[in-house]
């Protein structure tokens, strides 16, 4: 008897394999993201892409504010060459890190999402930094 759970039958092991190794290459997760961070070994750029009043109120120690929408060729050479972008926004409700990743992509850079977004990290128990500094 099938049951919502079966209904649709898994993929092979080489399709989940290509398929959760896919999502390893354009995402990143917050435990990870707060690792990195904390060895201080980043060799990453992380942009908080929500507007600079939600920045202020509460952002992750260490990111950098740049929205999306000021995101262009110029901004983005003020970079080091080959810098990888890892970008979050408030969480699962919100396609801002979708935007940002896109944006980034036209613009021939590497990019992940860091997913949870702010949410997320909350979720991990991980702190926030306030103002406007980073």
């Amino acid at each position: 008897m099938k049951n919502p759970v079966t209904a649709v039958s898994a993929a092979t092991p080489e399709e989940a394999l290509s398929h959760f190794e896919r999502r390893l290459r354009v995402e990143t997760d917050c435990a990870d993201v707060h690792q990195s961070m904390a060895e201080n070994a980043a060799d990453f750029v992380l942009l908080d892409v929500r507007g600079p009043n939600a920045f202020a109120r509460g952002h992750i120690p260490g990111a950098q504010n740049l929205p999306h929408a000021a995101m262009d060729a110029e901004r983005m050479a003020e970079f080091p060459a080959e810098s990888l972008f890892v970008v979050y926004c408030a969480g699962p409700h919100c396609n801002g890190a979708n935007r940002a990743a896109v944006c980034l992509a036209r613009l021939g850079l590497p990019v992940k999402e860091m997913i949870g977004g702010i949410t997320g990290w909350q979720d991990e128990g991980f702190d926030l930094e306030t103002g406007a500094s980073a």
